[in-house]
């Protein structure tokens, strides 16, 4: 940022968002007293830091790890006399029902 204060109606950047959410963290101040001193709203902070992230140094670039949606668990052992007799329930009243003779 420039160090000039934005007028009311005017935008921050991605990046003056990032700027701001780091110095922030480093103010040891809490929201309030923090968005008074800048002169942002405080529901602007908790947007931006929801979006950005705690620290707000991701960019548009940066990937969010999570756990993957399908986990291969490998394949069963291949038993012949081995009976798989599976029922999930997935509510509402449907019921899945698996079998291996």
């Amino acid at each position: 940022m420039t160090g000039l204060k934005k007028g009311k109606g005017s935008r921050r950047s991605r990046h003056e968002w990032q700027c701001l959410l780091a110095k922030f963290d480093d103010s040891g101040l809490g929201v309030e007293a923090f968005c008074r001193r800048e002169a942002v709203s405080a529901a602007s902070l908790y947007r931006w830091r929801g979006l950005l992230g705690a620290a707000g140094d991701h960019d548009e670039t940066s990937v969010i790890s999570k756990t993957p949606a399908f986990v291969d668990l490998g394949t069963l052992r291949s038993a012949a006399a081995a009976r798989i007799d599976l029922k999930l329930d997935l509510g509402d009243g449907l019921v899945l029902h698996l079998v291996r003779h």
